[in-house]
């Protein structure tokens, strides 16, 4: 069975896309489609490469039950275009950065979070605001968003598709 692969991409990947990460598996799990997805985030910058998730985003997602534990910031690489279904975005410079590494969108695999909800946008740092609460609600909005997207646009990825029908 082929898996949606799902790759959250942020400037450090320590805040908003472990945070994206998280958020999403849990999600998939507590709905039994965890088996469906291979789900991970990374970022587009070197400034974090190897460091934990930040404490803000530990602190959040542990009040929220989720773990993020083991989890360290690593760079987006070429391949990944190629090894994922989905690169999702926090916003419009990581979306810049995300081209500028892996090349123009061709495939149409290049997203914004908050593309998959009704408020388009971006989704604020909260390495610069510090107000992670706000970040989850955005990042939990985005995430129900995708996931009802895959949904309803699952065509190509049947498997999905008839485990959710079911």
């Amino acid at each position: 069975m082929k898996k949606i692969n799902v790759l959250f991409i942020c400037h450090g990947n320590i805040c908003r896309s472990p945070m994206a990460e998280f958020v999403f598996k849990d999600m998939v799990q507590k709905k039994g489609y965890a088996e469906l997805f291979h789900i991970e985030s990374a970022a587009t910058s070197t400034e974090e490469i190897g460091n934990p998730v930040h404490r803000g985003t530990v602190r959040i997602l542990s009040s929220k039950g989720i773990s993020c534990s083991g989890k360290r910031a690593r760079q987006i690489t070429i391949d990944d275009y190629e090894d994922y279904d989905f690169l999702v975005g926090m916003d419009r410079h990581n979306m810049i950065n995300m081209k500028r590494i892996l090349g123009e969108d061709t495939d149409g695999k290049m997203h914004l979070l908050l593309d998959f909800t009704e408020r388009k946008g971006d989704i604020a740092d909260p390495w610069y605001t510090n107000n992670f609460e706000l970040t989850y609600r955005d990042v939990l909005e985005g995430c129900e968003g995708f996931l009802s997207y895959l949904h309803f646009s699952s065509t190509s990825f049947s498997n999905f598709s008839s485990v959710i029908s079911s």
